[in-house]
């Protein structure tokens, strides 16, 4: 259920969504601090293997859902997990009014990881303002729905024209056409951005698309081109 993907950081498929349409696969981390405690980034469904081998790593403390699009499974971690703290990122607080969040997701790391994570929020996009982490003791960066990929067979009739359209089966994992669209503050998200490709990246995961374990700084320069020039 939980795969080793680098030091102190596993990752674990979920539930496939649907979402108007489309089918997407989930993808969750786990990342082990210093202090043993442990970080559950964009959770997938609790099942009860996958709640078995997270407990085997240690206590969860922290669960991140890194924009507001990520957040289906929240409540039946926090109802699990009663003592972890949960964060918001922009715009979820108003969106799921349902949850009681602890903590907002700010520029630069929140105090209970400060000098293990990194973090920047994208902001500027009209369908979500995404918190992408970069965990220093793996050199992996995170990212949630700004990067996707699937493979060319994975959608059929109608939306598979549309998926490919929207960038959605490229060859390697790139922004999504609807979301390069609705970048209408393409000045703020270049900040961002270039704070991203200032990280020593070794590998890239993200929710939707393939992992990125070689030339990760080359490819998220490839993948961010477009707005970077």
């Amino acid at each position: 259920m939980l795969e080793k993907f680098g030091e102190n950081i596993w990752i674990a498929a979920g539930d496939t969504i649907d979402v108007s349409g489309f089918r997407y696969p989930t993808r969750m981390a786990v990342i082990r601090l210093n202090s043993g405690d442990l970080m559950i980034w964009s959770p997938v469904s609790l099942t009860d293997s996958l709640r078995a081998a997270v407990d085997a790593l240690g206590p969860v403390c922290h669960i991140i859902a890194p924009n507001s699009l990520h957040h289906l499974w929240l409540a039946e971690w926090t109802a699990a997990y009663r003592e972890a703290r949960l964060y918001a990122p922009p715009g979820l607080r108003n969106k799921r009014k349902d949850l009681t969040f602890d903590e907002d997701l700010i520029e630069g790391a929140n105090a209970a990881w400060q000098g293990e994570l990194d973090q920047t929020i994208v902001t500027g996009n009209l369908i979500t303002q995404e918190v992408v982490f970069f965990h220093r003791q793996s050199s992996t960066v995170l990212f949630t729905d700004l990067l996707q990929q699937f493979p060319q067979d994975w959608h059929t009739g109608w939306r598979r024209v549309v998926a490919r359209l929207d960038l959605m089966v490229e060859a390697e994992p790139t922004v999504p056409r609807k979301f390069r669209i609705a970048f209408i503050r393409r000045d703020k998200a270049r900040k961002a951005i270039a704070r991203i490709l200032n990280w020593p990246a070794q590998s890239v995961l993200m929710a939707h698309g393939d992992l990125v374990t070689v030339d990760a700084a080359a490819y998220l320069k490839r993948a961010f081109r477009w707005l970077t020039g």
